[in-house]
């Protein structure tokens, strides 16, 4: 399954009966673990009918294994079309996420249950909030010498943020911040890999010409770029031979001389030009410490947020003045 989106239900259960639940949605595709992949919660971009099956799926699992406590199921949703990828019996790394945006502790309610001590049942009221939750992975790419930055079906994170906002926007700014990146001020390198992620990044490249930014690309991506009117300078691919052009600036020594503010590159395919320039690219931006992207799905959303909003309008809330 292609294109396909990943939705998390974290819910507690007596005796088979849901008591309290909470879904979630990757920004990222299906693909990327889901212990390195973007959430937010609420579930922002999910059909509501979507919503109603996988809350009926989830109510027929929890009766049929008669679950007391916790557990955690991960769906794939596609159009109408929902699937279960797997039920864990278990709390998951997103129960305290959850649980503090939503101001009601999961882990609590599950422990009671389990010991059959008496517990308090969330008004419905409680799950209707205005509040938006981002977490976002960490990741150690630059203590891990040589090392390929790509997400994968295997887990890369080392650790998380969960920050919250008013909106979408600002709960991602606030979490990609959190876990060191940078709004970029200038310039920024756009290496978009396969058809589909050209396509999907040529808005959020129009939205970074209008924003002020400079738009860079290597040789495929900025005639993808020029075709649809976007201003773009071209750049060199680390093994560019001239196809680029002989003004070309080589994008190794721009990294390496700190020019470019922010690194999207989306791996495009398995050939071995493709894999050498493209693992270059992505690990001297590591190791440089330039901000990178390689999903196209969170650039998209990272260029978003941040040509929508400055920094300076990022409100600096508490978790109490958010959940009051």
């Amino acid at each position: 399954m292609q294109d396909t989106k990943e939705i998390e239900f974290d819910a507690v259960a007596d005796k088979g009966e849901i008591v309290e639940y909470a879904i979630s949605e990757h920004i990222e595709y299906a693909g990327v673990h889901s212990g390195d992949a973007t959430m937010m919660f609420p579930a922002q971009n999910i059909y509501f009918s979507t919503i109603r099956q996988i809350k009926k799926i989830a109510r027929q699992i929890a009766g049929e294994l008669n679950i007391s406590g916790p557990f955690n199921i991960q769906f794939l949703a596609k159009n109408h079309s929902v699937k279960v990828i797997e039920c864990n019996l278990r709390a998951s790394r997103s129960f305290p996420f959850v649980s503090k945006v939503l101001k009601r502790n999961f882990i609590e309610t599950a422990t009671r249950i389990m010991l059959e001590a008496p517990y308090t049942r969330a008004d419905k009221s409680e799950f209707d909030i205005d509040r938006i939750g981002v977490k976002a992975s960490q990741f150690s790419f630059a203590r891990l010498q040589n090392a390929d930055p790509v997400l994968g079906v295997d887990m890369s994170s080392t650790g998380e943020v969960g920050c919250l906002g008013d909106s979408i926007s600002e709960a991602l700014l606030n979490a990609m911040i959190a876990t060191g990146y940078s709004i970029p001020e200038k310039n920024i390198l756009l290496s978009s890999g396969p058809v589909k992620a050209k396509v999907a990044l040529l808005e959020p490249a129009r939205e970074l010409t209008r924003a002020g930014y400079n738009v860079f690309a290597t040789s495929g991506t900025a005639k993808f770029l020029k075709e649809n009117g976007v201003k773009v300078t071209v750049v060199a691919q680390p093994d560019d031979k001239g196809e680029a052009g002989s003004n070309a600036e080589n994008v190794l020594k721009m990294i390496a001389d700190h020019e470019i503010d922010l690194v999207v590159n989306i791996p495009k395919n398995n050939t071995k030009r493709e894999l050498t320039n493209g693992y270059h690219v992505r690990r001297a931006a590591i190791d440089h410490n330039i901000p990178l992207i390689t999903n196209d799905r969170l650039a998209k959303a990272f260029i978003n947020a941040f040509t929508e909003l400055k920094l300076s309008d990022i409100k600096i809330k508490s978790w109490q003045e958010f959940t009051s």
